[in-house]
């Protein structure tokens, strides 16, 4: 299974994997799972880095670069199609971050990890 990693997924899964749901550490332990991490996400959290809502042990580009390797975590890469389906969205869920990774989510086929429930308003898998 192809899991996505939404941001807040991501920062508990380095910081406190005890805040993830038991069936997202469930599936994140799974061998045969392939765990993606998006560039939303990572756009998102240096963002909000700079501007002071965040705070991190290091600057993001070291932090995230070291949770990715520490936790084998894919690149989920973002393509025009992304962008594009993430504006023919329903308006379930407001945030441009939270969109483009469920547009994501749709067009890639992945499982998006995540305990936001405006997410499960669209026609994408989630685990919690």
């Amino acid at each position: 299974m192809k899991l996505l990693l939404d941001t807040c997924a991501f920062i508990w899964l380095g910081s406190d994997p005890e805040k993830l749901g038991a069936r997202a550490r469930e599936a994140l332990d799974e061998a045969s799972a392939e765990i993606l991490l998006s560039d939303v996400t990572i756009w998102e959290i240096s963002l909000k880095w700079q501007a002071g809502k965040l705070e991190l042990p290091a600057p993001p580009r070291t932090w995230i670069e070291d949770q990715r390797s520490a936790w084998d975590l894919a690149r989920a890469p973002l393509v025009l199609e992304h962008f594009y389906r993430s504006t023919e969205l329903p308006l379930h869920h407001r945030d441009p971050f939270d969109r483009l990774l469920v547009s994501q989510g749709i067009v890639d086929g992945l499982t998006i990890v995540t305990p936001d429930a405006a997410v499960r308003a669209y026609p994408v898998p989630v685990i919690w």
